[in-house]
């Protein structure tokens, strides 16, 4: 009997044992888990917590606790239900689709601000603009909407007047550019930076952006521009639902017709669909866009053009030579949060593609004052890595007209030239800047 009990003992020690020694197991996984995860979560809670609710963050972390584990997070990330089970389940270290899995929110990523409206705009005390300028534009948002109501209490006519666009030859202003040698000032005077991201001395410094030759190398007789559309189904107010030659990819063909026809460039334009499913659009296009850039290595400019989306009572337009013009705006993704890069999503043409947008800016500022807004700063990569003249453009917005549209690539299409002929940004001796090539 004695020794049944010792025996006894013995086996319930040994279970006991056994049990702590997989509790200590498995609770080293766990940690191992979360640690692996960490990086992949810290990012999600960069890009997707501090732009749409700063205010729980913060508390969050007052609290002690990690802003992307509570109730907030998940309803926040509800639409995107991958990178909520990747965040909560861990992985056997961070791979390439845990990446694929985080930047899915990118499909839609600039339609949603991580900052007001209104610091993409530019205000009365811009450089660039007379003081009664920002009130003219707000005028001529009135009287269109007020010009709509009017066209639907009166018969249709249908005599359209016929629109002739002239290129200015001479600039409307321009920069003193020793004036914009700060950071401070350059920012003020050129970007939105978005509350996901930061820019820095390093990435933004004038003579840099200037000094940076963008002109095409290469002759027409091999395709030099691609234009194409991540978000091909994008379309505006009167735009003809499936109808190729309405909506965005009306306006990138009539894009490519202009710098074909009036400026003799080879242009390629892509109608491909890939925003089927939205979220999915940038993974999506990568690969087509890559074989196209395989296929046809003379390209030397890719835009990736877009419309933008406004509060119904907001409109971008402004009137130009007496014609309704929509407003756009130059995009830039700089592949980090505030903490720093996002690993996997290097851009080795990132200096590249901000000094194609500034001085596009610049260009559009001196000849065509207002009618670009200013150049938006944001976390993500947005496939601008793959030519260091890349462009993504929001031309307009949903409740623009294809008219004011079509007048707005006229303006495009000529600033574009001037950019890609070397006549702008003006060098030399009355800049005092060297020019030097981009990679």
């Amino acid at each position: 009997m004695y020794m049944n009990r010792k025996w006894l003992k013995l086996i319930l020690i040994a279970v006991v044992i056994i049990t702590l020694g997989f509790g200590c197991v498995e609770l080293l996984r766990e940690r191992e888990k979360k640690t692996e995860v960490s990086a992949l979560q810290g990012i999600a809670e960069e890009l997707v917590m501090e732009p749409y609710l700063p205010g729980i963050r913060r508390m969050s972390e007052a609290d002690g606790h990690a802003a992307g584990s509570d109730f907030w997070r998940d309803a926040l990330l509800f639409p995107y239900p991958g990178l909520l089970y990747a965040l909560e389940n861990g992985s056997d270290g961070v791979t390439e689709s845990d990446y694929a899995i985080l930047l899915l929110p990118e499909g839609s990523d600039e339609d949603r601000r991580g900052l007001p409206e209104e610091a993409l705009e530019y205000g009365d005390d811009a450089m660039h603009l007379e003081k009664n300028m920002e009130s003219a534009f707000l005028e001529e948002n009135e009287r269109y909407l007020s010009a709509e109501q009017q066209e639907e209490e009166e018969p249709a006519d249908d005599t359209q007047e016929e629109r002739s666009f002239v290129c200015m030859e001479e600039k409307s202003y321009r920069y003193q550019w020793e004036e914009l040698s700060s950071y401070e000032a350059l920012v003020k005077a050129f970007y939105a930076v978005d509350s996901t991201t930061v820019a820095g001395e390093e990435l933004l410094r004038t003579g840099t952006l200037l000094e940076k030759d963008m002109r095409i190398r290469g002759d027409a007789d091999a395709p030099q521009i691609l234009i194409y559309h991540t978000h091909s189904k994008e379309a505006f107010v009167d735009s003809v639902p499936d109808d190729v030659n309405s909506g965005i990819l009306g306006a990138g063909e009539y894009l490519a017709e202009l710098l074909r026809e009036n400026y003799g460039y080879n242009v390629i334009h892509d109608t491909g669909c890939y925003d089927e499913d939205r979220s999915y659009a940038y993974n999506n296009s990568l690969p087509s866009i890559e074989a196209i850039l395989r296929d046809n290595p003379s390209i030397e400019v890719v835009i990736d053009l877009h419309r933008d989306e406004m509060p119904e009572d907001r409109r971008l337009v402004m009137e130009l030579q007496g014609h309704p013009t929509a407003q756009f705006m130059f995009f830039n993704g700089l592949c980090r949060t505030k903490k720093g890069a996002i690993a996997q999503l290097e851009n080795p043409y990132l200096e590249d593609n901000l000094a194609l947008s500034f001085q596009m800016q610049a260009a559009c500022n001196e000849y065509y004052p207002g009618i670009a807004r200013r150049i938006y700063l944001k976390a993500y990569r947005y496939n601008m890595h793959l030519c260091p003249k890349s462009l993504l453009i929001e031309l307009g917005a949903q409740n623009n007209t294809e008219e004011e549209i079509h007048n707005a690539c006229d303006v495009l299409a000529h600033v574009l030239d001037l950019v890609f002929s070397g006549r702008e940004p003006e060098r030399g001796e009355e800049t005092g800047e060297e020019v030097s090539e981009g990679d």
